[in-house]
């Protein structure tokens, strides 16, 4: 029979990382991260890398998908599946399981091949329309195309009309849902694990989270990036921490609002972050759903255990 991989997914600030460690380090596993931010270099803090959460018991786990790419470029879904199918593969010559893990959905849904996007090449005839249009006329253009999962594609402009230049190229060319897989990697050969807690400790955990970043430096790992000469808008592109921490350091927000602003759309983040999971059901998907305050010891058990009987 061929080996199960593992998904291990949730919304942000539920210890993802360190649950997939532990079960890495039980099976003798492999982490690939599903996480759209944390491929960028010198992005720590504001990504919750938590690289020291794949520390177990002295020994580093290994990781994919994470710095592999420098802060100010951007990092589409195309280069995501071809580099996680590099990933895979590489994994797989080793005969190690596998663990993908990580919050972003289409990631996590191009991972476990439901979809194979090609590469989108520029429409300079629609950007030049678009340029002329505002801000919420693009916004229902791109709602009208696809579900709008990610909040970097509609407060960014830039973004916002790169978004809809892919939208409507897969509605018109019939992108998604391709014949060709980006792995060996399928719903039908992987175990979906997700964590939750109830929504009131979920929003103690990203309140207390986000201050303890702040304490740790976050404001000047922003300001590095800043002073390295990556441009304020190329950092706000990327959202929530980097968007809101970049808009007080150029002087746009204080520090009591970019605190207040930040930790709302952290928040709405996570709830998206939950309907996302929900659509993925609907789809299909079995999510098997684990109680966050188990801790990541005994849900790591739990998970070891049931995957060692399929």
């Amino acid at each position: 029979m061929d080996r199960q991989h593992i998904v291990i997914l949730g919304p942000t600030a539920t210890g993802k990382t360190r649950l997939a460690a532990l079960v890495a380090k039980g099976i003798g596993g492999e982490i690939i991260s599903a996480d759209s931010r944390q491929v960028y270099r010198g992005m720590d803090l504001g990504t919750g890398k938590d690289i020291l959460d794949y520390v177990v018991d002295g020994k580093a786990i290994p990781f994919h998908l994470i710095n592999i790419v420098d802060a100010g470029s951007q990092y589409s879904i195309f280069d995501y599946q071809r580099d996680f199918a590099e990933a895979a593969n590489s994994i797989q010559t080793r005969n190690r399981t596998i663990i993908i893990c990580g919050g972003s959905g289409m990631y996590l849904e191009s991972a476990l091949g439901l979809y194979h996007l090609v590469e989108t090449p520029a429409d300079e005839k629609f950007r030049k329309e678009a340029e002329e249009l505002p801000d919420e006329v693009l916004l229902h253009m791109l709602a009208s195309l696809r579900p709008l999962h990610n909040t970097t594609d509609t407060t960014d402009r830039k973004r916002l009309i790169r978004a809809i230049e892919i939208a409507r190229a897969e509605t018109a060319g019939g992108q998604k849902n391709t014949k060709t897989p980006i792995s060996s990697v399928t719903t039908d050969n992987s175990v979906v694990f997700g964590i939750r807690f109830p929504r009131s400790i979920i929003r103690q955990r990203i309140t207390e989270r986000l201050e303890l970043r702040i304490k740790e430096g976050m404001l000047n790992e922003v300001e590095s990036l800043l002073n390295s000469g990556i441009k304020p808008e190329d950092l706000i592109y990327y959202g929530l921490e980097y968007k809101y921490l970049t808009l007080h350091l150029t002087g746009k927000i204080s520090a009591d609002e970019m605190f207040s602003l930040l930790n709302t759309a952290i928040h709405q983040f996570a709830k998206r972050q939950m309907t996302w999971f929900r659509r993925m059901e609907k789809k299909g998907i079995r999510i098997h759903w684990l109680d966050g305050t188990n801790g990541a010891e005994k849900n790591a058990t739990g998970i070891i255990r049931m995957v060692s009987k399929q």
